[in-house]
This record gives structure tokens, C-alpha cells and sequence, in this order.
């Protein structure tokens, strides 16, 4: 009988129709980065306990599809955020307000001042993450050595280097790091290579086909309209 309360009493964790992507999907990579140190603002933001991708059931169902779409080429997903709570959005804007920019920071917005980003759209005061209808995920090759790992102590160049002198992200070159807040991190961006339009484009087409749209200043940035609904403030805990 207690075998049997324990996938209920997990599925009342999660309010509305939120669920667990590992619970979906295990051969899904996540590397959820707002729950660690390897993100722009250097620290763990508010409201992620655990590093676990959380969506709504629908966005969930989708993101399966692509997955089973990419596992005959040899790829797959690597989710890089999901739900993002309110209170990380609040932390968000703290962080761009406080005054400080230290060099670390500075590699992932290396032409613009913190406190620009939220005007030039590139952070937003009211997410659609915080909905669980939007994602922020990259494409890996699992033919290919994904074994460097990001080092906190290593002064790593700017998020538009060339991926050999930026810090380490375990999946394909998308011509910038994660959460690039530069043209170059445009989706459309002219100043890729080709190797990497052809990756760009290959993970628009491949989301597109599921009913995600593309967030054009944010290759990494998709969003499911028909999932979207109020925005959500519980936190992410562990499964």
C-alpha cells in the first residue's frame, strides 16, 4: 500500500498541471543553471532548489516529440531552464539594480551594462517562464566529447568568443554561450558561421514542428502559446 501513495503524493507536489520533465523523459539532458553557480549572476536565484526542468504537462508531451525526432540523428535536448518562479524574476531585476558588475558578469553581457538588459528586452520583468510554456534548451551531439565541465575559478572569455576560449557548455557551438545578451546571441544573427546557422536552424525547425516559437533576440528561448496561462511562484524542490 505505500508503494502505491508515492506517485500521488509526488504529483501533489507540483500545483496545476505542472509536472516533472525527468518524469516524462529521462533521456532528455538537463542542466538547469539558475540552480548553481554557472549563470550570469554568479550564484543560485531565488526560488530554484532543485535542478529540475518543470513545465506544464502539454510542453512536456511536446518536448518528448522533439526528442524522439533528434534521437535518429544521434542528438538530443539539453534544457538549460524551464518554470522559473516569480521570486526569480524579482531576484533577476535585484541583480541588474545592485550597482555592481564584476568582470564574471561581464562575459555574458559584454556589450551592454546590467542595468540595460530589462530595457533592451533581453531579461523581463514579467516571464512567460514563469507560466511553464516557455523553455530555454540547446541541442547536444552524443557522438561528440561533452565531457568539459565548467570551472567557477577559471577567468573564461566572453559568451561570443570562439567556443575554445568561452566556458564550456556540453553541447553543440551555437555561435555564443547561453544567455549571451548580445546581437550575436540573436537567433537571425549574421555574424554566425555556417556550422553553426545550420544548428540554429536546425533546432527552430525541429521546435517548430511541435508549436514552440523562437524568441528572436534568444536562439536558446522557446515558448508554447496555446500552454501559457497565470504566472506561478512555487518553488522548485527536489522530485
Amino acid at each position: 500500500m505505500t508503494a502505491l501513495l508515492v506517485p500521488a503524493a509526488v504529483a501533489q507536489a507540483l500545483p496545476g498541471d505542472f509536472v516533472y520533465l525527468r518524469d516524462m523523459d529521462r533521456s532528455i539532458i538537463q542542466d538547469i543553471r539558475y540552480a548553481g553557480v554557472n549563470n550570469f549572476t554568479g550564484r543560485p536565484i531565488a526560488g530554484y532548489g532543485a535542478a529540475e526542468c518543470v513545465v506544464k504537462r502539454a510542453v512536456g508531451l511536446a518536448l518528448q516529440k522533439v526528442q524522439r525526432e533528434l534521437a535518429a540523428q544521434k542528438l538530443s535536448l539539453k534544457m538549460l531552464d524551464c518554470y522559473r518562479p516569480v521570486r526569480a524574476v524579482t531576484d533577476m531585476v535585484a541583480w541588474s539594480q545592485n550597482g555592481n558588475e564584476t568582470p564574471a558578469e561581464r562575459r555574458y553581457n559584454p556589450a551592454f551594462r546590467k542595468q540595460d538588459l530589462f530595457r533592451l528586452g533581453y531579461i523581463a520583468n514579467h516571464s512567460q517562464h514563469s507560466t511553464g510554456a516557455a523553455v530555454d534548451l540547446t541541442l547536444v551531439d552524443l557522438r561528440a566529447d561533452n565531457s568539459a565541465i565548467f570551472d567557477p575559478t577559471k577567468a573564461y572569455a566572453d559568451c561570443t568568443a570562439p567556443a575554445s576560449a568561452r566556458a564550456p557548455e556540453g553541447s553543440v557551438d551555437m555561435g555564443t554561450g547561453y544567455d549571451c545578451s548580445d546581437v550575436k546571441g540573436h537567433t537571425a544573427a549574421a555574424s554566425i558561421t555556417p556550422p553553426q546557422r545550420r544548428w540554429r536552424n536546425l533546432l527552430v525547425a525541429v521546435m517548430a514542428r511541435q508549436g514552440f516559437v523562437n524568441y528572436s533576440k534568444e536562439w536558446w528561448h522557446f515558448s508554447m502559446p496555446g500552454a501559457r496561462g497565470p504566472a506561478y511562484d512555487f518553488p522548485i524542490k527536489p522530485r
